[in-house]
């Protein structure tokens, strides 16, 4: 049984930081491409960063770069986004997700994901 379960959601004040983890088993961790998506209040889901299994390389939504930090434990089978800087617009429900298939997608279409977890709140106040 596939399971994503993420944590650290909670309330900041704008400038603050959290550190969100998504525990995941059932799957081949270290090789499956890991991704953050959220979903602000009244709006669609939208990718946020991913992480490549071969190489390491990881991307960013142009709103987030150089303020969050995607990262993984495969030791711990563990996803990370390290978020600096938040702001009122970076409040969202954020979800990790997984594809284990091969083939091409688009990096940040949901559709692309095989497995997601029930989400954890991010609330930041101005």
């Amino acid at each position: 049984q596939v399971q994503l379960v993420e944590s650290g959601g909670g309330s900041v004040q704008a400038g603050g930081s959290l550190k969100l983890s998504c525990a995941v088993s059932g799957i081949d961790f270290s090789r499956a491409f890991m991704v953050w998506f959220r979903r602000p209040p009244g709006k669609g889901r939208e990718g946020v960063a991913i992480s490549y299994p071969d190489d390491g390389r990881t991307d960013y939504a142009d709103s987030v770069k150089g303020l969050f930090t995607i990262s993984r434990d495969t030791g711990k089978n563990t996803l990370f986004l390290q978020m600096n800087g938040l702001k009122p617009e970076d409040t969202a429900m954020y979800y990790c997700a997984a594809r284990t298939r091969a083939g091409s997608w688009e990096t940040f279409n949901e559709t692309g994901y095989d497995y997601w977890g029930k989400g954890t709140q991010v609330t930041v106040s101005s």
